[in-house]
């Protein structure tokens, strides 16, 4: 296997810059699972919400553009479907379809997609379209997860988006100010190699 350091081109995304083959994709698939569910067990309950604050989001869509839209995608399905199977590492170590969050995992697969398809184009190597990307990705995961909120515990529109949207903004702020900083510098480095 050959050590010589990829060109940076446009139209990559940082996955592409280890050389490519069948098992750099395969780990890097199942690592960005790996992560989202490491990230989902940093898990702090909201009061009044069936939903806690989690680190979930920020892997899915850190996984997303870091791996680009097709590996973003089986990533997170990957990450639903095991957890789907049991394998607890869903928020608070939970697992199964049947939570009411289920719907933001929904959301996340659908994010990771769109986020990595932007960053493809560029959306993750400067600090303003990292910004735009992140709260996109961020509004997918909400406009999944909150209606399927409503529809598990059978709340009202707006007790949902009370419980399950306003709570986490702030939260998904300092996220998207992390990603802001994370991925247009690791662009930076590669840059400067």
């Amino acid at each position: 296997m050959s050590t010589a350091a990829v060109p940076v081109r446009a139209g990559q995304v940082l996955a592409d810059l280890i050389p490519a083959s069948r098992v750099r994709d395969i780990a890097l698939v199942t690592g960005g699972a790996a992560l989202t569910g490491l990230a989902a067990q940093i898990a702090v309950p909201v009061p009044g919400s069936p939903v806690p604050v989690t680190g979930q989001t920020f892997a899915a869509l850190l996984v997303g553009t870091a791996l680009g839209a097709g590996r973003g995608f089986l990533s997170l399905a990957l990450y639903a479907l095991v957890g789907m199977a049991g394998v607890p590492w869903f928020a608070e170590g939970g697992s199964g379809a049947a939570a009411p969050s289920f719907g933001y995992i929904l959301g996340m697969i659908l994010a990771s997609t769109v986020v990595g398809a932007l960053a493809r184009r560029g959306a993750d190597r400067s600090v303003p379209r990292t910004a735009g990307t992140m709260l996109l990705g961020s509004a997918i995961i909400y406009a999944v997860g909150v209606p399927y909120l409503a529809l598990a515990t059978g709340m009202t529109a707006s007790a949902a988006i009370a419980a399950g949207l306003t709570p986490f903004l702030v939260g998904d702020a300092l996220k998207a100010a992390l990603a802001m900083g994370v991925l247009p510098t690791a662009w930076k480095f590669v840059d400067r190699r």
